[in-house]
């Protein structure tokens, strides 16, 4: 099955799966792979452009964010857009827990290549304890 627009509830889902698993790879050359060479994203407040930015940002973001793990779950889609919701988990460099929420909008070239990526986030200080994503799993996003 290829996962290209227009996109059913079937596929739409089978590519949030995808981008899930790619990330939680922490490889950013294999996440920058799904995504168009002149790609747009926001992320956060920051504006990237093209595969190249891609590679360094996430590269920069997994240097910083440790034991990362991430899970999504597929909001809504429509044609050539599928929105997400997400948590991951990470420490930084003193040990702090982090999880932090967020929304995604995607949009897809005809090839089924995101060429858009617009993503509001939000970071909450947690202890290790009150960790809930089990980086062995693959269950969708827990809930408050």
């Amino acid at each position: 099955m290829k996962l290209v627009p227009p996109f059913d509830a079937d596929t739409a889902r089978l590519k949030v799966q995808a981008a899930q698993d790619a990330w939680n790879t922490r490889d950013p050359h294999r996440v920058a792979g799904a995504y168009t060479p002149d790609s747009v994203w926001r992320n956060r407040s920051e504006f990237v452009r093209g595969t190249g930015e891609i590679v360094a940002f996430l590269t920069k973001k997994w240097e910083r964010e440790h034991e990362y793990v991430l899970r999504k779950s597929l909001w809504a889609f429509g044609d050539n857009r599928i929105a997400v919701r997400f948590q991951y988990e990470w420490h930084d460099d003193e040990g702090q827990w982090w999880r932090s929420y967020g929304n995604e909008n995607w949009e897809f070239a005809p090839s089924g290549l995101m060429s858009r990526r617009e993503a509001s986030i939000n970071d909450v200080k947690i202890s290790e304890s009150d960790r809930r994503i089990d980086p062995g799993s693959t269950y969708d996003i827990p809930t408050e």
